[in-house]
C-alpha cells in the first residue's frame, strides 16, 4: 500500500471560525477558490497564487457567521455561497454579488443550515424550519439540541428527506413536518455528510461524526434505517467536527477525511473492505473546524484544505515543498524560499510595530488620564463524558496562547493523565472541610492554544468545577468557566432498556409540575435538554458508564417513577430529589420497592471489573521482584509462562495501572455504598459492618461477597 505524504502549507488567517465554515468552490480552471466565513461576520473568497492568498472579494464585518454552505440547481454546479448570521441567511455569487438577504423570522439564531436546489433547511438550537423559495413550508421542534442538518439528494431520492443530528444520540429523519423515525447512534452526532458526496448509489447513505470521536455510516431507508459500519475511537482521539469525501490517495476511490477537535486530520481508505481503513494522520495544534479535498495551492497537486478554530486556513498538500540531497542538505522550492523571505520581512515589521505600541502603552499608562481596557477573548470549551473509561474530558481552546489554567473543585475528583497534554501541573494544599477539594495549576508551554484535561468524579457527590483561564496577553486578564458535576455524573443517555433485569423502584407524588420535576432530574443527570420535552409525560433512559447498570426516569405532572437495577442509584436520586423539593417547599410522598435479586445482579456486573483490577494490581506488585530474579539468575527460563508474560508486558502494565488511579478504591467504594444502601432502605444502619466487608474484599471471592450481603443481622 502506497504511503501518503502530505506537507502543511499555511495560506491565510481570518477570525475565529465555527465548524463547517470553509468550502472550496467548484473547479473552474486549474485550481479552486476557497470561501471562508468567521465570527467577525466577514465572508472572504480567495485564490492562491505562488503560495499567497489573493482575495477575490471580502464582505464588511457584521454579526457572527455560524455556517457556510454551497448551493445551486438540483444536480447542477454548487457555486452559490450561503451564510447564516443571527436569524438571517445571505446568498452571494462567486464574484461577491449579494443576491439574497432572507430573514427567517426564527426566534433562535441559525446554528446549522443545508441548501438543496430551491429548498433551504435551517436549524436553531431546537427548531427546524424548511423554506422553499423563501416561503415557510415545514416546521419541527426537536426534543433535544440540533447539531447539524442535511437532506438526501432530491435528484436521486425524489421525496424531501431532511435528517437532524441531535445531542441525545439520535438522528431524526423527517418527512414534511412529521418525524418519520429515529436512528440511534453511539455518541452525540455533531456533523453529517453525504457518503461519497452524493449519498451513494441510491442517495440514502449518510456519514456521521460524534462528539466522542466515532464515525459511522447509516443507510436511511424509507421505513427503517440500517447501520453499515462504525469506527470506534479506541485511541480516544478528539470529537469529530467535520467530514469530507475526496480521493487524496489517487487510487480512483474516494477516501474519507476526518477533522477532529484535538487537531487531528485523518485519512481513511475504503480499499476492498466496506469499512474504511486508517491511512494517514496529521496533527495540528488547534481544533479543525472544516476539511475539504481539492486543488487550491498548485495546479495538478491534490490537497486537504483545513480551517482551524483560531482562523488559520492551511493545506495538507501532496506537493513536496523540499527535496533531500543528503542527511543534512535539502533543496527548497523557489516559491517556498520567496514565501519564507516574505514572512521574515513581515515578522520584522510586526516586531517593530509591537515595540512601538508597547512603548506608547507604557507612556499612556503613566499618565493620570489613562484608561486600561480589559481585552476580551472567547473560549471554545467542551466538557464531555467518555463511555470507554467513565471519565470527563475538559478541553479549553483560545485564539491566543494560554499562560496558565487554575482548576478548583468543591467536589472530590481525580485528575487523570492525558498523553497529549504538555502542560506542567502543580497541586496546592486545600481544606476539604471548607468545601475545597482540589486546587491544581496547569502552566502551558509557549504557543499552546489548546489544553485537554481528564476528570473522574464520584457518583453521589456533586458540585462545581471552576477553570480560571489566563491567556498570554497584556494587561493580564482571566476568564472563569464553570462546569457542574451532577449527582449521577457517570450516567449517559441511551434509548434501550432491558426489562428482564431485576429492578428497584422509587415513586414520588406531590404538588409539582412536569417542568419542576424536569428541572430536578436535569440537576441530577447529565445530557438532558434544558427545555421540558413536549407531551403529557416524559421518559428517559440512562446507562452507567462505569458499571453498565441502567436507569429509567418516567414523570408527568404530580408523579414520577424511577427504576434501576442498582439500588445506590435509587438511593442517590431519593436523597437529592427530596432535598430539591424541600428547597422549593414541595411536599413529596415517597414509596419505594427494593428487589433483593438486584443486589447479586449488580455485584455480578462489578465482578469482571473488580477481578481485572485486582489482577492488574497483583501483576504490578510482582514486576520489581521478578526483575530482581531475572538479574540474579541472568535468565527467565526457570520462570513459569505466566511470570514470563508479566515481565514481557511490564511497561504496558505499569502504564495501564498509572492511567487508572484509584480505580480499585472506586470499585470498593461502590460495593460499600451498595451494602449501606441495601440496609438503609430497610431502616438499618450498617456502617459498623463496613470493616468486615473490606476484609471480605481483600480476600475477594464473588460467592463469599454475595453471601456476606445476604446474611441476616
Amino acid at each position: 500500500m502506497m504511503e501518503i505524504s502530505l506537507t502543511r502549507v499555511d495560506y491565510t488567517q481570518v477570525g475565529v471560525t465555527s465548524p463547517k465554515c470553509l468550502r472550496l468552490l467548484p473547479l473552474a480552471g486549474k485550481t479552486q477558490k476557497a470561501a471562508i466565513a468567521d465570527h467577525k461576520g466577514v465572508l472572504e473568497v480567495f485564490s492562491v497564487k505562488k503560495g499567497d492568498a489573493q482575495p477575490v472579494f471580502k464582505t464588511t464585518p457584521g454579526p457572527k457567521i455560524n455556517r457556510l454552505e454551497l448551493g445551486g440547481p438540483v444536480g447542477g454546479v454548487r457555486e452559490r455561497i450561503f451564510v447564516t448570521s443571527g436569524p438571517e441567511v445571505k446568498g452571494y455569487t462567486k464574484k461577491g454579488k449579494n443576491f439574497l438577504t432572507f430573514d427567517t423570522n426564527m426566534s433562535e439564531n441559525l446554528l446549522s443550515m443545508y441548501v438543496e436546489g430551491s429548498d433551504l433547511f435551517c436549524c436553531g438550537q431546537f427548531m427546524y424550519n424548511h423554506y422553499r423559495d423563501c416561503k415557510d413550508t415545514n416546521y419541527f421542534l426537536s426534543g433535544d439540541q440540533v447539531n447539524d442538518v442535511i437532506c438526501l439528494p432530491t435528484q436521486t431520492v425524489k421525496s424531501i428527506t431532511p435528517i437532524l443530528a441531535c445531542q441525545d444520540r439520535v438522528l431524526r429523519v423527517l418527512t414534511e413536518s412529521e418525524l418519520l423515525y429515529e436512528v440511534e447512534v453511539p455518541g452525540p452526532p455533531v456533523t453529517l455528510c453525504l457518503f461519497a458526496s452524493n449519498g451513494g448509489d441510491d442517495g440514502t447513505e449518510v456519514l456521521f461524526g460524534t462528539s466522542d470521536g466515532r464515525v459511522g455510516l447509516v443507510q436511511i431507508g424509507r421505513d427503517c434505517p440500517s447501520h453499515l459500519w462504525e469506527l470506534t475511537n479506541e485511541k480516544r482521539n478528539g470529537g469529530v467536527l467535520c467530514l469530507d469525501n475526496f480521493d487524496i490517495t489517487a487510487d480512483g476511490v474516494l477516501d474519507l477525511i476526518v477533522g477532529r477537535d484535538d487537531g487531528l486530520v485523518e485519512v481513511y481508505s475504503y480499499d476492498d473492505s466496506d469499512e474504511p481503513i486508517h491511512r494517514h494522520t496529521h496533527t495540528c495544534s488547534e481544533s479543525i473546524t472544516s476539511v475539504q479535498g481539492g486543488i487550491l495551492g498548485t495546479a495538478g497537486y491534490d490537497e486537504i484544505v483545513c480551517s482551524t478554530y483560531a482562523g488559520w486556513v492551511l493545506g495538507l498538500t501532496t506537493e513536496q515543498q523540499t527535496k533531500a540531497l543528503g542527511p543534512t542538505e535539502v533543496i527548497t522550492s523557489p516559491v517556498a524560499v520567496q514565501k519564507i523571505t516574505g514572512l521574515k520581512t513581515d515578522l520584522e515589521q510586526l516586531q517593530q510595530k509591537v515595540m512601538s505600541e508597547r512603548e506608547k502603552y507604557q507612556q499612556t499608562a503613566q499618565s493620570t488620564t489613562a484608561i486600561s481596557a480589559v481585552p476580551s477573548f472567547h473560549i471554545n470549551d467542551k466538557f464531555v463524558l467518555n463511555r470507554e473509561d467513565a471519565s470527563y474530558t475538559l478541553s479549553l481552546e483560545l485564539q491566543m496562547p494560554i499562560d496558565n489554567v487554575l482548576l478548583q473543585s468543591d467536589v472530590p475528583i481525580d485528575l487523570l493523565d492525558v498523553e497529549k497534554n504538555s502542560a506542567v501541573v502543580s497541586y496546592s494544599a486545600c481544606l476539604p472541610e471548607e468545601g475545597n477539594f482540589l486546587l491544581a495549576t496547569y502552566r502551558c508551554q509557549a504557543n499552546t492554544t489548546r489544553l485537554e484535561l481528564k476528570i473522574r468524579s464520584i457518583e453521589g457527590q456533586y458540585g462545581t468545577i471552576q477553570a480560571y483561564v489566563t491567556p498570554r496577553v497584556q494587561p493580564k486578564t482571566c476568564k472563569v468557566m464553570q462546569y457542574q458535576i451532577k449527582p449521577l455524573s457517570l450516567h449517559q443517555r441511551t434509548h434501550v432498556f432491558d426489562e428482564q433485569r431485576p429492578h428497584n423502584s422509587l415513586k414520588l407524588t406531590g404538588q409539582f409540575s412536569q417542568g419542576e420535576m424536569h428541572s430536578w432530574v436535569c440537576f441530577c443527570l447529565p445530557e438532558l435538554p434544558e427545555k421540558t420535552p413536549p407531551g403529557d409525560s416524559v421518559q428517559f433512559h440512562f446507562v452507567s458508564t462505569f458499571l453498565d447498570t441502567q436507569l429509567e426516569c418516567l414523570y408527568s405532572k404530580g408523579t414520577a417513577t424511577f427504576r434501576s437495577d442498582n439500588i445506590s442509584t435509587i438511593s442517590i436520586l431519593k436523597d437529592v430529589l427530596t432535598k430539591e423539593a424541600t428547597k422549593k417547599k414541595v411536599r413529596l410522598d415517597i414509596t419505594y420497592d427494593v428487589n433483593e435479586d438486584s443486589i447479586p445482579y449488580t455485584l455480578n456486573l462489578i465482578h469482571p471489573k473488580l477481578e481485572y483490577q485486582l489482577l492488574l494490581a497483583k501483576k504490578v506488585q510482582l514486576i520489581d521482584a521478578l526483575k530482581e530474579l531475572q538479574v540474579h539468575e541472568n535468565s527467565t527460563e526457570f520462570l513459569s509462562p505466566e511470570y514470563r508474560q508479566i515481565l514481557q508486558d511490564a511497561e504496558q502494565l505499569k502504564v495501564e495501572y498509572k492511567r487508572q488511579p484509584c480505580h480499585l478504591e472506586r470499585l470498593y467504594g461502590m460495593i460499600t455504598d451498595l451494602f449501606i444502601d441495601k440496609f438503609k432502605f430497610k431502616g438499618q444502619n450498617m456502617k459498623g459492618r463496613v470493616p468486615a466487608l473490606l476484609e471480605v474484599l481483600d480476600n475477594y471471592n464473588l460467592q463469599t461477597l454475595v453471601q456476606f450481603f445476604e446474611q441476616s443481622i
